[in-house]
């Protein structure tokens, strides 16, 4: 089995849970497989069986499984690099809050044992296309959380002309406009408002930033749609973020946003659903005035 490490470099507890991933695997018939920052941090700051490692320098790799080791940004960078690779991967949260990166630290060595006994869950979660007009190329066009179209000015507020499968919508009249997944509902959507949804849903969400009506809500459409999105802005550009990956763009840009032809796997512990996640980590349905 070859196994595919990456993580968050920038939090030197990483180290300890690197040790712990070889101290697990040196007797196991697995390969292991380390991003090169990661390789390479690790033998700057603690050269521990680092040899017996190999280094993923490219996103020419193949794998069985790929561990993402960090937070959920780390998790979102980890599905950008391993793309349409149909490769299995699996949370450890080393960071804050960790929807997806979910497995905890005591939990480490429980999930590798479910991983060696194909113990385990295998969800499918679907991505955001993205597309422009004039063919400006982002470097991953996919998002597996969102895509954020922002204003570029710090004061005044921009239009987005909104059309679904053709159809004129609405004009938004905001700070911006979130296109998220389901898996992406818990993530920036739910912050400005949106709801929250079951993973396994075959929905986007339109969520408005800081919407300039109070009759205008998040909107929730099928996935088969197609997303077309026109920005007026008073600086003449705007920002638009793939899973946090930003570039600024020219009004006369377009965009077409879609559901993606591949999806993320994304593995899960037998005994853990989505509405654990949203007790644990959110107090989801907690009433104070009975303890529960």
């Amino acid at each position: 089995m070859k196994i595919a490490v990456f993580g968050n470099i920038f939090r030197p507890v990483i180290i300890n849970y690197l040790k712990l991933i070889f101290d697990y695997f040196k007797d196991k018939d697995v390969r292991l497989l380390f991003q090169k920052d990661l390789y390479d941090y690790l033998k700057e700051h603690d050269n521990c069986c680092i040899d017996k490692a190999g280094i993923i320098d490219s996103n020419d790799f193949s794998a069985d499984i790929a561990i993402s080791i960090g937070g959920d940004g780390t998790f979102l960078n980890t599905a950008a690099r391993v793309g349409n690779k149909r490769i299995p991967i699996l949370g450890v949260n080393s960071g804050r809050l960790g929807f997806l990166a979910d497995v905890a630290a005591e939990s480490m060595y429980p999930a590798f044992d479910a991983l060696l006994n194909k113990q385990y869950r295998i969800e499918e979660r679907s991505l955001l296309w993205v597309e422009t007009s004039d063919n400006t190329q982002f470097e991953y066009p996919f998002a597996l959380n969102e895509v954020s179209v922002l204003k570029q000015d710090s004061s005044s507020m921009i239009s987005i002309n909104t059309h679904l499968n053709g159809e004129a919508i609405h004009t938004y009249q905001a700070d911006g406009l979130l296109i998220a997944t389901p898996t992406g509902s818990t993530a920036y959507s739910m912050s400005v408002g949106g709801p929250l949804v079951a993973p396994e849903s075959q929905t986007f969400l339109l969520s408005p930033v800081a919407s300039h009506s109070l009759t205008v809500r998040p909107l929730v459409v099928p996935d088969n749609w197609i997303i077309d999105l026109e920005v007026r802005s008073r600086s003449h550009c705007y920002q638009v973020a793939l899973d946090g990956r930003t570039m600024i763009l020219d009004e006369n840009t377009k965009l077409s946003i879609r559901k993606a032809n591949f999806p993320i796997l994304i593995i899960k512990q037998m005994n853990h659903t989505f509405f654990d996640n949203l007790k644990n980590k959110l107090m989801w349905g907690v009433d104070k005035r009975n303890g529960k």
